[in-house]
């Protein structure tokens, strides 16, 4: 018998509980260990705790160490600050892992396969900004400060190859912009340069320009396998591969730091169609197949994965975001009877 594996689930807001219980249903058919701790955060956080994080949530999650969240709103105003932030910061969660795979053929790109790491704790995110006052315009200069340390940039480079080797990827490219920022990301590109001497023969490495990058990945993205890089162009580059394989219903994301693993939904809460029963399930579902892999539960992983695979491409069911006509339980259930 298993042994029971305890996480945090936190559902969210918006479509987060109605695509929560969809995944959660789907994982006890696929015997997934997990004995979920159920939190708020968000909107529902507020309404709970008084914060868009409470304390107890982030008590939960120091507890398990492991945890599945749905999308989350941090008010607009009020002085919160970002959920997904404050969640980095306080467990230190210093690795993004945004796969990007193609789930349906006959796309405008087939056989997208592309993982992007992102540095999740330096770069710009740091907020250190402040304005300086010209005449009686208090705000009419902004500055910004952008930090990287060599240490944080080893670190990320490092799990990128590190990655590539457990996941068996043959390169990893190394994204920048020192040729203009010659200090805030060369800073990083030398720490690329060094870190793949030590991986040589085993994983590849290039390097590329950011904005070289993007076009890129538009105009030939078979060409790139793992990519690694800053907090800002990470967070721009990773919705792009979401565009190339369907968009951000289609994108897991796992952020991964010394002691705590947070898995996501990247998407936001669409409150639009909350309460509709007419979301998609995958990201999240994609998410905790990260989970499973994670903790050593890839055998499940997979089975959920080509449970997926047959659902969207033989039977054809898919939610309307897709081009379908399923509702969240009706794609749930599919799922569940091919696991079945």
């Amino acid at each position: 018998m298993t042994t029971a594996i305890p996480a945090t689930l936190i559902a969210g807001d918006g479509i987060g509980p109605e695509i929560t219980e969809a995944v959660v249903q789907i994982l006890e058919a696929a015997k997934a260990p997990f004995a979920w701790d159920r939190q708020f955060g968000g909107l529902a956080g507020i309404d709970n705790g008084g914060e868009p994080m409470p304390q107890a949530t982030l008590d939960s999650i120091r507890r398990t160490k492991l945890a599945l969240k749905g999308p989350l709103t941090t008010p607009v105003g009020g002085g919160f600050r970002s959920v997904n932030v404050r969640l980095r910061e306080t467990f230190g969660l210093y690795a993004n892992v945004r796969p990007a795979k193609t789930l349906t053929p006959g796309g405008r790109y087939e056989n997208i396969d592309i993982v992007l790491i992102r540095e999740n704790l330096e770069g710009l995110y740091v907020a250190f900004e402040h304005f300086i006052a010209v005449g009686d315009d208090p705000e009419a200069v902004a500055i910004s400060q952008g930090i990287n340390t060599k240490a944080e940039c080893r670190r990320i480079v490092r799990y990128a190859f590190d990655y590539a080797l457990a996941n068996g990827r043959k390169k990893v490219t190394v994204v920048h912009k020192a040729n203009v920022l010659k200090a805030l990301t060369g800073i990083f590109l030398a720490a690329g340069k060094e870190i793949a001497k030590e991986y040589e023969g085993r994983v590849a490495m290039d390097e590329r320009i950011v904005d070289a990058c993007a076009m890129q990945l538009v105009m030939k993205p078979e060409q790139f396998d793992v990519i690694v890089t800053t907090n800002l162009f990470g967070d721009i580059l990773s919705d792009q591969i979401a565009g190339l394989v369907g968009g951000l219903g289609m994108a897991p994301g796992a952020n991964i730091g010394p002691d705590v693993a947070i898995f996501e939904a990247v998407h936001g809460s669409a409150p639009d169609i909350a309460g509709k029963g007419i979301a998609n399930p995958l990201a999240l579902l994609l998410a905790s197949c990260l989970m499973l892999d994670h903790v050593g539960e890839g055998g499940k992983a997979t089975a959920i994965r080509n449970a997926v695979d047959t659902v969207l491409n033989t039977d054809k069911i898919k939610t309307g975001d897709l081009g379908g006509t399923a509702s969240t339980k009706d794609f749930a259930a599919a799922i569940m009877k091919r696991l079945a």
